[in-house]
């Protein structure tokens, strides 16, 4: 986003604390809003509001009737790390170089700036509650962080209101904060410390999540355990916004960083993985007050829609736009085309692919690299792994979904769907006739996402590098054991960086 003449100027009147709302008038204006950023782990869209009606999602459907629900909201990559690590810095993991989880040492290229020192510069006070799990953490110059680690175990859950009350306390100064919950990331609990206090009734839970297919009464077992977890984050949301009282003039931003860890969900570039809930609320400014949008949104519109609410100012060339243009009065034209990256995480999971998607289709390029397998298929399907559906459910399915799982363990260069038609892509259209001049279109498109973005794996030579560094350490380290290694530092973060 390059903010324009006009939109500085006004910006600076701001600053200053005058208006021009009338000729010769000045005026006090109101004062910059507050940012409320809630982030939830590893689910897709299962909340009352996006339809799910086996779920208590009270405080979350109420958001949604107070602001705007996205429909078409996606991640840049189906993983923590990397996914995060576009929200705090507007770009592609391809273009920011966290290709991977933290806890695995990838990390940030050097002179990529963050979120929270952006908004140093323009008199934000700053808090995160919850993991950053985005490298160097010491980068993040956060004014109030607190609740650090991932907390998987969704203890004290009430600690986090507590912990955000704290913060906003403090100061009268405007405040950017963002809280990480834990739900609903793995392990899944049907209940933890008498959370969700609203169970799921198991007796109504009749099929897996969507994208999933394969139906059994042991994943129907899990998924009562994830629908929980969603209750679970619900009260554990309400509880924060319980907790700060007044959130007049406060933009409130919901999202999950990626999809359900289920079966051809997390760590795939299906919708299962990629597409999120996305709630904004912010009544003084957005007025489609309980109304849904279609356009293609990303996390990589995050840090542009922040930087444009608290005037910060400058000349970003982000990739991302700010969200507040679709609310604004003038016709805005939006993205025809919205991409997303994978590489595996973790070298044990190493399969390169990009994606993109239209308005109807959306398309995956599987990088050929010499593998034949989809790592993260083999761990799904581990009867030890829980929420994946094992060689011998897949067995027990019919043709449709045999055929989609098929797909997924050994993908072919080129996969076309019709998210029309259906849109948790268990047909792959690539090879079917009447349908290519639609592939031939994707292809340009995809092609030129990767080019304006700078993607490093459009140079063979780039690509072949890192595809050495990720088998040598997997061959050194099968077991990632690298992780103990002292002074371990990717060499990718050198000969990737543009």
């Amino acid at each position: 986003m390059i903010i324009n003449q006009l939109k500085i100027g006004l910006a600076l009147l701001a600053l200053l604390g005058v208006t021009t709302s009338g000729c010769g008038s000045k005026e006090t204006v109101s004062p910059r809003p507050n940012i409320l950023l809630i982030v939830s782990e590893d689910n897709s869209s299962d909340l009352g509001c996006y339809g799910n009606s086996l779920v208590h999602t009270p405080n979350l459907d109420k958001l949604s009737n107070n602001g705007v629900k996205f429909l078409n909201a996606y991640t840049t990559y189906a993983v923590c790390s990397p996914s995060r690590s576009s929200i705090f810095t507007g770009l592609y993991p391809h273009q920011n170089g966290q290709l991977g989880w933290a806890t695995h040492y990838y990390a940030l290229y050097s002179g990529i700036k963050v979120l929270p020192n952006y908004l140093k510069e323009t008199g934000y006070r700053t808090g995160i509650l919850g993991k950053i799990h985005v490298n160097p953490a010491e980068r993040f110059d956060f004014d109030f962080e607190a609740l650090p680690g991932s907390n998987f175990q969704k203890e004290s859950l009430k600690d986090y209101a507590t912990q955000a009350k704290e913060f906003v306390s403090q100061s009268e100064d405007p405040y950017f904060l963002m809280v990480n919950f834990p739900d609903a990331h793995l392990p899944f609990q049907n209940e933890v410390e008498g959370l969700p206090t609203q169970k799921v009734d198991r007796n109504k839970i009749k099929e897996t999540l969507p994208f999933v297919g394969v139906n059994n009464e042991r994943l129907l077992d899990q998924t009562e355990a994830y629908y929980n977890c969603m209750n679970r984050l619900d009260e554990s949301i309400g509880m924060l916004l319980d907790s700060l009282g007044d959130l007049s003039n406060t933009c409130i931003i919901y999202l999950s960083d990626h999809g359900a860890q289920f079966s051809r969900g997390k760590l795939t570039n299906y919708e299962g993985g990629l597409k999120v809930p996305f709630i904004i609320s912010y009544p003084e400014k957005i007025k489609e007050i309980g109304s849904s949008r279609d356009e293609l949104i990303s996390v990589i519109d995050i840090l542009p829609t922040v930087l444009d609410l608290t005037e910060t100012l400058g000349d970003f060339n982000l990739p991302g736009r700010s969200l507040m243009d679709l609310f604004s009065e003038d016709e805005t034209e939006w993205r025809t085309h919205l991409g997303a990256d994978g590489e595996g995480a973790s070298p044990v999971f190493y399969f390169p692919r990009r994606s993109i998607r239209g308005d109807r289709y959306k398309l995956i390029h599987n990088i050929d690299v010499g593998r034949g397998e989809f790592p993260a298929f083999t761990a799904y399907a581990n009867p030890d792994f829980g929420s994946g559906a094992t060689i011998e459910e897949i067995a027990a399915s019919d043709a449709k979904v045999r055929q989609a799982y098929e797909t997924w363990r050994k993908p072919p260069e080129w996969e076309l769907y019709d998210l029309q038609e259906d849109p948790w892509e268990f047909e792959n259209l690539a090879d079917k006739p009447g349908l290519e001049a639609v592939l031939v279109t994707m292809k340009e498109a995809l092609d030129a996402w990767r080019e304006d973005t700078r993607d490093p794996f459009l140079s063979a030579e780039k690509l072949k590098k890192y595809t050495f560094e990720m088998d040598s350490i997997n061959t050194l380290y099968p077991d990632h054991s690298y992780r103990k290694v002292e002074g371990f530092k990717w060499g990718y973060l050198d000969y990737l960086n543009n």
